[in-house]
């Protein structure tokens, strides 16, 4: 038998982004003991690439922000698909949480009279997202990074995947994990676990996304039996870089557009007031001297179109580019060098000067950055329940980007930092108070060898694919077939494929041995990957009708029946299960505060 290590908590968190290391701190403040398990070193979360700031309704720039317009907002940005309850613990709960972070040391921008500043970003009323400079994230997971490691009851593992959540009769009680380093393998039994490890984007080729983002946590919840939602949803941010394509996809911040920051084609138009939504014509500049007002802060004025929703957005930049009107390779233009000064720009926006400058040799302080479309975001993820993100397993919980139901159909810019900080520390307390209320579940050592055996399949002598090939395979499907546009031929083609792809994943081969092995790492990450894939395509195809980040050019018009459902992804013996389930609807208050015309 192979050997492995061993270890015993109350509560297993695996992700260690900021929804995971929040979901730690909370674990541990109720006296829970805690395992954090690092796919990569402590601190590099993808966190970090959210750069523009947290959405919390301070009303520091603004006085006449508060939660409900920020409930608003996410509502009306989730094209009302999103969980109502979530968005309002979301927006009622965010400013504590920025507060909070503040208290432990976060630096945020200040205004003049000293308060933590604002800025401007798409779909939010007013001025909202708490920053600093254009480097939020990075902040925040210095913040709370700091925080944890003087948890006296938490035990970080760095470097170390989880491959297996090990169930019994229904109920998650432990993991089998490896460390990247020299693959010995680890048994983590526990009273609960947290899924906190991001989203999706490397099944795509054109991301912003780092090289963790493999649908780990999507695929892991799915195989241990946990429910999906809303997979078909993904977010293409409009701006990632263009140029040169040895970064294209790379993330430029919507912080350029909220510092006043236009987007034009290649005939110098400023093309955003041609795709002004009727949703949104009320609150929407329609000229040029109304966008400027909001750039002066004048009081009451129009949001600027680039300020529009980023679904909006990227598909503005698209068809802009499929008529002719694009930048030499094949996006838009996005001009700050006329719209502020340089230093300016420098101060406010540090790291894309830098970006562009080092990547692409460019000055955005001068010159104009071409940017386009980009893989970024996933609003589906585990199921949850709103006010403990318990999943639908017993014992599994999960928070931020794994988890559904905040963002609906498409996320604001700035509800993820705050998202991760509000639910990580409702899904942290509630793992913890749950796993010090149940007696622990041993490991059946039966399935535990099983999922040894799983993970180290593709050492095996007759496995023959190379892993490699089968990755840029896997991203040529889901870009041709479940990208920015689909329709029924496309995705019906693309599920084919995946389906095929999913057999030959099981002869995928890793080469050498287990230490530093990034062929066997990305064997294990291909089956999340090509699971989380189908599940994307599977729910893309059953919701016939464009809303948010999934648009069909066969049904492009929103249908209201199914506006009202949910689609969920379930495992059953012979695959994946596509079921529509009732949406919960929103209190009738509520409901008419958020179809009023303005606030």
């Amino acid at each position: 038998m192979e050997d492995f290590e061993e270890k015993k908590y109350d509560v297993l968190v695996v992700g260690a982004g900021g929804a995971g290391i929040r979901a730690a701190i909370a674990a541990s403040d109720e006296g829970a003991t805690v395992c954090l398990v690092s796919k990569s070193l402590l601190g590099k979360a993808h966190t970090v690439m959210a750069e523009g700031g947290a959405a919390a309704a301070l009303g520091n720039a603004d006085e006449r922000d508060n939660w409900k317009a920020h409930f608003r907002d996410t509502i009306r940005g989730g094209k009302h698909l999103n969980n109502w309850k979530m968005a309002k613990i979301h927006a009622e709960q965010a400013p504590e949480r920025i507060m909070e972070l503040e208290k432990w040391g976060a630096v945020f921008d200040r205004t003049k009279d000293g308060k933590i500043n604002q800025r401007n970003f798409g779909g939010h009323r007013f001025p909202r997202l708490a920053h600093v400079g254009d480097r939020t994230g990075l902040e925040i997971i210095r913040t709370v990074q700091d925080k944890v490691i003087h948890q006296e009851n938490v035990d970080i593992l760095m470097e170390c995947t989880v491959s297996k959540i090990l169930t019994e009769k229904n109920q998650a009680i432990g993991a089998l994990a490896y460390y990247r380093n020299n693959g010995k393998l680890v048994s983590i039994q526990a009273k609960s676990i947290i899924i906190a490890t991001g989203g999706i984007g490397k099944a795509y080729r054109v991301t912003s996304n780092s090289w963790e983002y493999t649908g780990d946590g999507h695929a892991l919840a799915y195989l241990a039996g946990a429910d999906l939602q809303d997979m078909e949803f993904i977010q293409f941010h409009p701006t990632g870089m263009v140029w040169p394509p040895s970064v294209k996809g790379t993330l430029v911040t919507e912080g350029v557009r909220g510092e006043g920051g236009i987007l034009l084609n290649n005939k110098n138009e400023r093309f955003m007031f041609n795709y002004i939504p009727e949703a949104f014509a009320a609150e929407t500049a329609k000229n040029e001297e109304e966008a400027n007002d909001w750039l002066k802060g004048v009081k009451g004025a129009m949001r600027p179109p680039e300020l529009l929703t980023r679904d909006v957005v990227a598909k503005a930049i698209m068809k802009e580019v499929k008529e002719g009107r694009g930048s030499p390779h094949g996006g838009a233009f996005l001009d700050i060098a006329n719209r502020q000064t340089s230093d300016y720009i420098k101060k406010k926006l540090p790291s894309m000067y830098h970006q562009f400058k080092e990547l692409g040799d460019l000055d955005i302080t001068t010159e104009p950055m071409e940017v386009g479309p980009t893989t970024h975001y996933m609003m589906g993820g585990i199921r949850v329940d709103a006010e403990t993100g318990a999943s639908t397993l017993k014992g599994m919980y999960a928070a931020g980007e794994a988890a559904a139901g905040l963002h609906g159909a498409n996320r604001l810019g700035g509800n993820s930092l705050s998202d991760l900080l509000v639910f990580g520390k409702i899904a942290g307390t509630s793992a913890a108070i749950f796993a010090l209320n149940n007696k622990e579940r041993a490991i059946n050592r039966d399935e535990l060898n099983m999922a040894i055996n799983e993970t180290l399949e593709s050492f095996g002598n007759d496995k023959k694919e190379n892993p490699y090939h089968l990755h840029e395979e896997l991203q040529d499907i889901m870009e041709n077939h479940a990208g920015i546009v689909r329709d029924e031929k496309d995705l019906t083609k693309g599920i084919e494929k995946l389906k095929e792809l999913d057999k030959r994943v099981d002869n995928a081969k890793a080469f050498g041995n287990r230490a530093y092995n990034p062929s066997w790492h990305l064997c294990l990450d291909l089956k999340n990957m090509i699971i989380t894939s189908l599940a994307v395509t599977e729910a893309a195809k059953e919701r016939r009708e464009s809303r948010g980040g999934h648009t069909r050019l066969d049904y492009p018009d929103y249908d209201s029946e199914l506006g009202m459902l949910n689609i969920i992804i379930r495992k059953s013996i012979d695959g994946i299960n596509v079921i529509k389930s009732d949406k919960k609807t929103m209190p009738d208050d509520l409901d008419e505060f958020v179809h009023k015309e303005a606030i």
